[in-house]
């Protein structure tokens, strides 16, 4: 249970630092509200001509008397759309982050440069056109194996009792688990860890993997949340991939609260110079 409490540490460690490193921060807000205005304008265009969709697709159902056709297709309007919801905060994550990768493995740098001891990040040496392949190989996989886990809850929430309350309580988690493990793949990712092995690593942790992503899949749901947590989210996940990986870990340089908005140009100049410093001393 420890590991539960340490990774919803992590979220807010993670929220704690784009709130001192206000420019990086602006810079993460981008991709999130691209893609936004992307699922809002899908979900709007589902909600004014789902119905119509679903009575083209159910065609074996024009003859049907009143009021069962209209039960029917009633009643699959309101599926599709529950599960176009679903489906959007599954893959949210996974094109936030195809569409920000340049911006979120910036960030992602920036806080490693911060709390490693020799001031330095990882790099994985790919062109950037590599990069982009790699994570848009990676998370079309992951968002496979999220619909069908998210057709499988789907049927078994029709199991009575069962279906409306544990059913629910196990979507969040495995909401949780992809969240986590398409957010530590910026980082993973620029180590050259692959697919099979982040897996196997958050497979390894998995208390530490839901006390991160599930309060993350939970705050999800709410409007607009997910755009200005996911810059935060990044560099959470950072720091924990740091920890699933044994790296060693710096303190989080509390005192560097003030002026760190302001003084981001210094710190992209010399990252970690403070650490270097001290070791001169």
């Amino acid at each position: 249970m420890r590991d539960l409490g340490a990774g919803f540490g992590y979220l807010l460690k993670g929220q704690r630092w784009v709130a001192r490193h206000g420019k990086q921060y602006g810079f993460g807000l981008l991709p999130g509200l691209i893609t936004l205005v992307l699922y809002a304008a899908a979900l709007v265009a589902l909600a004014f001509w789902g119905e119509d969709f679903v009575a083209w697709a159910t065609p074996f159902a024009d003859d049907w008397s009143s009021p069962w056709q209209g039960l029917f297709r009633g009643f699959l309007t309101v599926v599709l759309f529950a599960l176009s919801l679903l489906l959007s905060v599954l893959t949210f994550t996974a094109v936030t982050l195809l569409v920000g990768q340049p911006f979120y493995e910036s960030l992602s740098e920036k806080v490693d440069q911060d709390v490693s001891p020799d001031g330095t990040a990882p790099e994985s040496g790919l062109p950037l056109w590599r990069e982009l392949w790699i994570s848009a190989r990676d998370s079309l996989r992951i968002v496979v194996r999220a619909v069908l886990w998210g057709i499988l809850l789907f049927a078994l929430g029709f199991i009575p009792f069962v279906g409306q309350t544990v059913v629910p309580v196990i979507g969040f988690f495995v909401t949780g688990f992809f969240l986590t493990e398409e957010l530590t793949a910026v980082a993973l990712q620029r180590r050259s860890v692959q697919l099979r092995e982040r897996l196997a690593l958050l497979h390894s942790r998995k208390l530490l993997v839901w006390g991160f992503g599930t309060p993350l899949g939970l705050a999800f749901l709410v409007p607009f949340v997910a755009v200005f947590l996911m810059p935060g989210a990044v560099a959470g996940a950072t720091l924990m991939a740091r920890e699933l990986l044994g790296e060693d870990t710096e303190g989080e340089n509390e005192g560097d609260t003030e002026g760190d908005t302001e003084g981001d140009t210094e710190e992209e100049a010399a990252p970690g110079s403070a650490s270097r410093a001290l070791r001169r001393d």
